[in-house]
């Protein structure tokens, strides 16, 4: 017995001495690897940027394209542009035919703004400098180049922007995207004259705009400190509370995690990734309706104290007609939690293939009859009991009524305004609602194999039963995103309004909404926060009384930490492949928010 226990403690002695030392191998090389991007970004100089290109602005009138004259490190460029915006990549090597490269200009057709990469070796080349001076007569060109600086005499005549770097590696791709898209701020002048027009002393400055990508060291952070995350991860998979989940976390303004973990479902190998989509569930309510909410508060066209029934005709006869706005928002009206819809079909309600009489899509091969949310789910809403008002209860009707409320004042479907407002400007590529209009199924995590409603494994259909009886487009659900989309929107609201260069807020505003605004709940206006009861620990043991964002049924929350300058961002299908309470159960996505904040607190000790 005593052999036992004295095996048991030797083997778990290794263990954390392996552990140890691959922490210390993690820190030393992220150490190295700030080293070496510090170096590139010492050494990197802004030209030609008299009209302030750089950083882009106005993304939602950009249509871009990344063109590698022969770059050998362009897939990492790419790779690091694409996480600000969609970025298409073109080859000049794919053209090998082309002697003039008149072929790739034409395929150029639909883009306007050309992000071109080329190094040292080849900038001497006629043909890519044709093609550079040609293309750059009718459309935004930047220029990205990489290697020695006697190379800038070829682009004399240029007056596009140019990001030269001496240094021609993989580690150089990674940084001078993000100068152009503001994620690094341009300081440094020439210190070399290289030719008449690139003397020495020029160079432009610029500031941040947008979310950096780097590691945990850019932010004061050691990288073992976070090694934890990965055994909760592994913890939560192996307790099968989900089966795969992505986690990020930027500290400010910097991503400094951002690692996918496990696989789609339990019985596939198809490993999640860190540009996956999922289904938000209720952080719709905070990414899509609440920011609709607040800019049209901001505009003067909502007001809190006014009644619902001043929004919505169809209330002004039903017990919802005076309950206000503000109400709503702080699920203090009364309304009942929810009302379980799909348990009202009846047989032809719905039909296996689509037809006018059937159109809207729920599911694979599930259509349900037209005017079935106008005609039963919304009359049925507006007219449920008012049971609470006053009271703090969490309701989903709720966001049903002020997603009609945002679609009454902005005259557009909830979808199409958050898009044109929000996603597309603030360079988010996934977010939206309907998923599967836009994207490949593999791209979408499967949320549960439904084998009571629709009978399909959903994937890129909306796993809230309502919402997808409503269209897939609702207020409280609906709304699939990865990672990196989320990280951005709520970087924007931790800068209190700005991202980009854009205010998309007045800081009043966003303050307003997020902080606690309700005299018998937690709550803001839409968001979630952090609950003062200390016995409920809500988000998390460390979170700051500061914090809010809010969670998902599917295993999803967002958390921003104003205190510690936190974006705390974690994605799971925990209901593949039914519904189960172990992710909550083992607090898994609380002790992850605690891994980072206890990091982040141990960094200014």
């Amino acid at each position: 017995m005593k052999q036992n226990r004295l095996r048991i403690l030797v083997v778990a002695f290794c263990c954390n001495v392996l552990c140890l030392m691959a922490c210390a191998q993690e820190h030393t090389a992220n150490e190295k690897k700030l080293a070496i991007a510090n170096a590139i970004s010492n050494g990197t100089v802004l030209l030609n940027n008299q009209d302030g290109i750089i950083p882009l602005k106005s993304l939602e009138k950009k249509n871009i394209a990344a063109v590698s004259l022969s770059f050998a490190y362009s897939a990492v460029f790419d790779s690091l542009a694409n996480k600000y915006d969609k970025i298409t990549s073109f080859s000049a090597d794919s053209y090998k035919d082309s002697v003039n490269l008149n072929d790739l200009e034409d395929d150029l057709k639909y883009f306007n703004t050309i992000l071109i990469s080329i190094d040292d070796q080849n900038v001497s080349k006629a043909k890519y400098i044709n093609f550079i001076n040609s293309i750059s007569k009718n459309k935004q060109v930047i220029i990205s180049f990489f290697g020695n600086g006697p190379g800038l005499k070829s682009f004399d005549l240029l007056k596009s922007p140019i990001i030269w770097t001496p240094q021609n590696n993989a580690d150089a791709a990674a940084v001078v995207p993000q100068y152009i898209f503001g994620g690094i701020a341009a300081v440094n002048k020439l210190t070399t004259a290289f030719s008449a027009r690139y003397t020495m002393g020029a160079g432009f400055v610029t500031t941040a705009t947008r979310l950096k990508y780097t590691v945990p060291e850019d932010a004061g952070i050691n990288s073992n400190n976070l090694k934890e995350i990965d055994a909760i991860a592994s913890e939560a998979i192996t307790q099968k509370a989900t089966p795969g989940m992505v986690v990020l976390v930027a500290k400010d303004g910097k991503v400094i995690f951002n690692k996918a973990y496990g696989t789609h479902t339990y019985d596939t190998n198809v490993p999640d990734k860190v540009t996956d989509i999922f289904d938000l569930a209720s952080v719709t309510k905070v990414t899509a309706t609440t920011p609709a909410v607040m800019r049209l508060f901001e505009e003067g066209k909502l007001k809190l104290d006014t009644n619902i029934g001043a929004y919505i005709p169809k209330a002004r006869t039903t017990p919802m007609n005076n309950i206000q706005v503000r109400e709503v928002m702080l699920h203090q009206a009364g309304f009942i939690r929810y009302i379980p819809f799909h348990d009202y079909i009846k047989t032809g309600d719905y039909s296996r293939d689509s037809s006018a009489a059937y159109p809207t899509k729920v599911a694979d091969n599930y259509y349900i009859k037209k005017g079935f949310f106008k005609d039963f789910m919304w009359p049925k809403m507006l007219n449920s009991p008012i049971k609470t008002r006053g009271k703090y209860v969490y309701s989903d009707i709720s966001m049903y009524v002020m997603k009609d409320i945002v679609e009454h004042i902005s005259e557009e479907p909830l979808n199409q305004y958050t898009y044109e407002n929000f996603y597309k400007p603030l360079g988010m590529q996934t977010a939206g609602f309907l998923p599967r209009n836009r994207f490949k199924p593999e791209q979408i995590i499967p949320t549960e194999d439904d084998k009571y409603f629709r009978k399909t494994l959903l994937v890129g259909y909306v796993h809230d039963q309502g919402a997808a009886l409503a269209g897939g487009v609702s207020g409280h659900a609906g709304l699939f995103a990865s990672a990196n989309d989320l990280a951005i929107i709520y970087q924007m609201l931790l800068n209190r309004g700005t991202y980009g260069g854009v205010e998309y807020f007045k800081d009043t505003t966003v303050d307003m909404f997020t902080s606690k605004q309700s005299n018998v709940s937690r709550r803001g206006l839409g968001f979630d926060r952090w609950d003062p009861d200390s016995t409920k620990h809500y988000p998390s043991d460390l979170a700051s009384p500061q914090t809010y964002g809010h969670t998902g049924y599917t295993g999803t929350c967002v958390w921003v930490d104003p205190s510690r300058g936190l974006v705390y961002i974690f994605l799971s299908n925990r209901v593949n492949p039914t519904v189960t309470d172990k992710l909550s159960n083992l607090k898994i996505r609380g002790r992850i928010q605690d891994v980072v904040n206890k990091a982040i607190d141990d960094s200014k000790k």
